[in-house]
């Protein structure tokens, strides 16, 4: 009978773990379709608005086959040359911007994307204090409760056992001996050894990895500026205030000359309201008061631009000074979007550090970029792949195939 006993113990502790497992594994997942998409797909397009790409809403009714969204998405260079008549009128209606190939991605994963373009809903808008909410009728959700209400039945049940068994025992005069506490049992203490093991190494591992990394770096600046309001609402072009990113190395920020070139007439702000990421809203106007302190200028008189000082703007986009980045050759020469390594900054008021910047995602991105060779005079010296493009040799030529993996080109 303490044989008996001792397997209950141990099953019914195994399912508590399974279960528990189980109900995390689903409530994770149900983030997986929105987090595949801001990886790999919120750099060219959104949901509900043009981008770079089309607006994803309603996709799946606009590709007659899903067999062929499938394919489009994994390598749509294939499904051109196949004589697609949908896809070669969208890319024709793109100006003939070759989208990003995603080999990777399993079926599942490209449905996960799909059902979360499906259910998507535009975000409510910013309020000063921010809400937190359960979504209504989510599966996974109540599938993670009810799991965490049978563990605890189990545990009451196995209690309520445990004395009737005790109380049997002594009625029939069986000796009964106290029983070993589960969290003393040899089992318990070597699972929870091994445990505790397993996840310290990996929070250490990651640790150590992130060491230097600063994805969502998002420091306080001298003055709220806000890149949703001039960027987004106003649509000026980030080469206006950003111009060296396309002739040289750096994307050196604009100096306030730049923002008094508009400033000297805009002297109130009267756009929608602007709010900080605590849910603080944000006088406009004061932000505009903040500027003219630097400038030296007093608006109603001619501004003296030699009367300026510098704004001690924070650094967002930092690499170590060992790695060699070029700006204009990823904008000008790989037509790189700034949404790639930037995010949407369109709809940033307060600027963050989209990426990881980290040297994994830099190769990654390289492996898998397909080089713009069409009309693009910066890689005419690959005779040798323009050569085999037109015989039908390759589809496409990516960045690693003309040494962007190659140590040298960032380390030197």
């Amino acid at each position: 009978m303490i044989s008996h006993k001792r397997i209950t113990k141990t099953c019914s502790f195994f399912i508590i773990i399974l279960l528990f497992g189980s109900s995390i594994s689903n409530i994770a997942s149900a983030q997986d379709g929105k987090t595949l998409f801001t990886t790999n797909c919120a750099s060219c397009h959104a949901v509900d608005k043009k981008l770079t790409g089309p607006a994803l809403k309603g996709v799946e009714d606009r590709w007659p086959d899903k067999k062929k969204l499938h394919a489009w998405i994994k390598n749509n260079q294939a499904v051109l040359k196949s004589g697609d008549k949908y896809a070669n009128d969208l890319y024709n209606q793109f100006n003939k911007i070759n989208m990003q190939v995603f080999p990777n991605l399993a079926d599942a994963d490209i449905d996960a994307i799909l059902k979360y373009i499906r259910e998507y809903q535009p975000p409510v808008a910013a309020k000063p204090a921010v809400a937190v909410s359960v979504p209504a009728g989510d599966p996974s959700m109540l599938f993670g409760i009810l799991s965490l209400v049978l563990a605890v039945l189990i545990l009451i049940l196995m209690r309520i056992n445990s004395k009737l068994k005790r109380i049997a025992y002594e009625k029939e005069g069986v000796t009964v001996y106290e029983p070993v506490p589960f969290w003393r049992h040899k089992t318990v203490l070597a699972l929870a050894a091994i445990t505790f093991f397993l996840a310290g190494g990996y929070l250490t591992t990651k640790a150590a990895i992130g060491l230097g990394r600063n994805k969502d770096y998002q420091p306080v600046q001298p003055i709220f500026y806000s890149h949703k309001v001039h960027a987004g609402i106003n649509q000026i072009n980030c080469l206006y205030c950003h111009g060296s990113a396309q002739d040289g190395r750096h994307a050196n920020i604009p100096s306030v000359n730049i923002c008094m070139n508009c400033h000297q007439a805009i002297s109130e702000y009267k756009g929608e309201k602007i709010y900080t990421e605590e849910g603080k809203e944000v006088n406009g106007s004061d932000e505009i008061k903040k500027l003219y302190d630097f400038a030296g200028y007093t608006p109603g008189q001619a501004w003296d631009a030699s009367k300026a000082k510098p704004i001690e703007w924070v650094r967002v986009h930092n690499l170590p000074d060992y790695v060699y980045f070029n700006h204009s050759q990823h904008i000008k020469a790989g037509k790189v979007q700034c949404q790639t390594c930037h995010g949407e900054v369109t709809k940033m008021d307060e600027v963050k550090q989209f990426s990881e910047l980290s040297m994994g995602w830099c190769i990654n991105c390289h492996r898998e970029t397909k080089v713009q060779f069409n009309d693009n005079g910066f890689y005419s010296i690959y005779k040798k792949f323009h050569e085999d493009i037109k015989n039908g040799k390759l589809d496409s030529v990516t960045v690693e195939k003309i040494g962007g993996t190659e140590c040298q080109k960032c380390h030197y």
